[in-house]
């Protein structure tokens, strides 16, 4: 449990800086911390669970209650209990002659954004009683596999010159070395955009219900709506009986945007260019982090999958970047994750109205946000309009030229085309309410003292 020492007024980053000094010394004086200790240890007696955890949390004022989330939670909880000494690994060598112990079925669990899907899977997580555990954003889930799938191939013998190769599935190894990894997968923000994704999730998933895996999704999305519209859907679509089979759909929807709920503010963060001297206040927030750094201010070369990725300005754990750099190249969820490997705050300049002929860019800011919110990255943001407004479906429909070659590279005619969601930008906009509330609870206070890893280093 994070457990902060509250200030009574608002500041701003710069003043949160200027006492940054005395919160190390608090943070981490012995006698602090023994207090806290105790504190937590008085507070959180005889929680022997995730439901126990969520009551002991609205008992002290942490949360409000909300039954949406308690009958969630309460389901969780009785998973938690099944899979007390649960295990898809044979115990000794005969075990494997007799049948195996039913896995329990997961949960897939829906609804709309900020209402406390990750926060209830995450209270499962914690309590669930076994080292063969992993919890990671689905796009980084989906990541590995395909970096297991190519290194696989890789080492497959070379074919002989004048001779065809012999044809060779992965998908099941692979999923037989996740299965040795983990009995309990939990992914937050199950969503399906990508097509190379799309066509072996069926496969991949039966391989891992087969091994005795069990699987916790949260979701924006209902299972019968992922990849709603995608290219050659119908080859996806079987999937997701797969996945109803083994996990029971549970929708959260309390209609309360948490995220948006007021909370004290970490001070302006987002900033309109339209706004005087815009440009001048980030700089001098950029120099007044900086300083805090053991480091000088240069360009940043990071190496992800054999590539090179240049930022032009970084300090330590602070990266100044503009939208140009981040989302107009062909960057993906492996860079991103890699920027928040290494930085604990990034500056995102010049963000456009992204329009329809701007979906490929909106998506790469979509996937990047989703990587610094689960990372617990702070932003400081110059954009050309407020964060409602930034993504619009209407706009320029000239020159979708990328769009028009896709389209006459697949045989489709653009009347046909036009409802797939790769060119209308349907899921785009569906996932963009999501960015626009985790950059809202990005702005707060606790959001942005939770970010600073030189504190966590130290503790």
């Amino acid at each position: 449990m994070a457990v902060y020492i509250q200030f009574p007024v608002k500041m701003s980053p710069s003043a949160l800086l200027g006492v940054s000094c005395l919160r190390k010394e608090l943070y981490f004086s012995k006698y602090v911390r023994k207090c806290l200790t105790e504190f937590c240890r008085r507070g959180y007696s005889g929680v022997s669970g995730p439901i126990d955890h969520y009551t002991a949390l609205i008992r002290d004022g942490t949360l409000r209650e909300d039954e949406h989330q308690k009958a969630v939670l309460q389901r969780l909880d009785q998973l938690h209990k099944r899979l007390r000494g649960y295990s898809n690994t044979p115990t000794s060598f005969l075990s494997k002659f007799f049948s195996k112990p039913k896995p329990p079925k997961g949960y897939y669990i829906y609804g709309d954004v900020g209402t406390g899907k990750t926060m209830v899977m995450d209270m499962f997580y914690s309590y669930v009683e076994t080292e063969k555990k992993k919890r990671v954003h689905f796009h980084g889930f989906m990541l590995d596999v395909h970096k297991r799938i190519h290194r696989l191939k890789q080492s497959l013998p070379k074919r002989k010159a004048g001779k065809m190769a012999k044809s060779y599935d992965p998908i099941a190894p692979v999923a037989e070395e996740i299965s040795e990894e983990a009995c309990l997968l939990c992914f937050d923000e199950f969503q399906v955009t990508d097509i190379a994704d799309a066509m072996i999730l069926k496969q991949l998933f039966e391989n891992l219900f087969m091994k005795g895996v069990v699987v916790v999704a949260t979701s924006n999305r209902p299972p019968e709506d992922l990849y709603k519209n995608g290219l050659q859907r119908v080859n996806f679509v079987p999937f997701i009986a797969v996945l109803q089979k083994h996990c029971e759909t549970l929708r959260l929807d309390s209609g309360v945007d948490y995220r948006k709920r007021n909370r004290p503010s970490a001070g302006k963060l987002y900033f309109l260019s339209s706004e005087p001297e815009a440009e001048l206040t980030l700089d001098k927030m950029f120099d007044e982090l900086a300083f805090k750094q053991n480091d000088i201010t240069r360009p940043r070369i990071l190496k992800v999958l054999n590539r090179q990725v240049r930022l032009d300005k970084a300090c330590g754990t602070i990266v100044d970047c503009t939208f140009e750099e981040l989302c107009d190249r062909p960057l993906g969820a492996s860079d991103y994750l890699e920027i928040c490997r290494l930085f604990d705050t990034v500056f995102i300049r010049h963000i456009p109205l992204l329009t329809l002929n701007k979906k490929t860019q909106a998506r790469r800011l979509i996937t990047l946000v989703d990587a610094l919110y689960d990372h617990k990255v702070r932003v400081v943001i110059l954009a050309d309009h407020p964060l409602e407004e930034i993504f619009v479906q209407n706009g320029d429909h000239h020159g979708h030229d990328e769009s028009h070659i896709l389209m006459d590279d697949l045989g489709l005619k653009r009347d046909e085309a036009s409802s797939l969601s790769i060119f209308s930008g349907e899921e785009e906009m569906f996932a963009f309410q999501r960015t626009v509330s985790r950059l809202t609870e990005m702005q707060t206070e606790e959001y942005w003292l939770e970010g600073d890893r030189s504190l966590k280093s130290k503790v």
